[in-house]
């Protein structure tokens, strides 16, 4: 049985992707093309379950959906109305809700399952794209409000025991980039001060990818541990803002020793919106 990859994807800006929004023309890309191709779909490879973690779900303690089924969650506002009638039928899973719930107890973490909540746009727009056919089940995961890096790598070394069992690691948020103010005001920068900034972008980028990129599980830790620190941080994500962040810390967790990861970009408003993944193809 192949193991299953871990991919920590953007997913865009609340349901835009799904309307052909032009400022995510390459997110859409990436997300019909790209990710497929890492996580295998149509292939023998495919995974059979897939526990996406959520920037949109932030709870105290670790979190999982565990209905059969989940009712689609329309956490937005002031889009056009075909945005509140999208669907994403895709089963849950309830016996891999309760073996995360077993890592994580295991792992000395207070899990809980939640049978009832619905599935929020971080899911079902993200997976719209990526699945549209919502044949695999999915399962849920909620970010923690602590933000604390530590706990959410734990949560991610917990899930990784299901990759040997085919279940892939998914990952929704926004980790280069989500700061609201800065998102609106960028756009409208004079070429000279947004060059100011995307140069900072960069150099922010850079150091994101050098701590999620090592091969040892110590030093990929360490890094992400001390994310806060690294340059211009609290720009990307601002102090208090930072749970667009953590589906990636948790998707960190999940890789391996020796299993470095691999990259892509995007381009979001002119700036670079990096989707880091472990195992799967690689893909340009």
């Amino acid at each position: 049985m192949p193991v299953a990859p871990v991919v920590a994807l953007s997913h865009g800006g609340g349901p835009l992707p799904l309307l052909g929004d032009p400022n995510h023309k390459t997110i859409i890309y990436s997300l019909k093309n790209r990710v497929p191709r890492i996580l295998g779909l149509g292939t023998p490879s495919q995974p059979r379950a897939i526990v996406l973690v959520t920037a949109h779900w932030t709870t105290e303690l670790p979190t999982i959906s565990s209905g059969k089924s989940h009712d689609l969650l329309y956490d937005y506002y002031n889009f056009p109305e075909e945005s509140y009638s999208l669907k994403y039928p895709a089963p849950g899973e309830p016996d891999i809700a309760t073996a995360i719930r077993a890592a994580f107890e295991e792992a000395g973490l207070q899990p809980r399952l939640d049978e009832k909540r619905g599935w929020d746009h971080g899911v079902f727009v993200p997976l719209t794209l990526v699945n549209p056919k919502a044949d695999i089940p999915v399962v849920q995961l909620s970010v923690l409000r602590s933000e604390d890096p530590a706990t959410h790598l734990r949560m991610g070394a917990a899930l990784a025991r299901l990759r040997a069992d085919n279940i892939a690691i998914v990952g929704s948020g926004f980790a280069s980039f989500h700061n609201f103010s800065t998102m609106r005001s960028v756009r409208n920068l004079p070429p000279a001060q947004f060059a100011v900034f995307k140069a900072d972008s960069d150099e922010w980028n850079s150091a994101l990818t050098t701590a999620v990129s090592a091969e040892s599980m110590d030093s990929r830790w360490d890094g992400l541990k001390a994310w806060r620190r690294m340059p211009h941080a609290d720009r990307m994500h601002p102090p208090g803002g930072g749970e667009h962040f953590m589906p990636l810390v948790v998707c960190a967790g999940a890789a391996g020793e020796g299993e470095g990861a691999k990259f892509y970009k995007d381009q979001y408003s002119g700036l670079d919106i990096f989707t880091y993944y472990w195992g799967g193809e690689q893909v340009e």
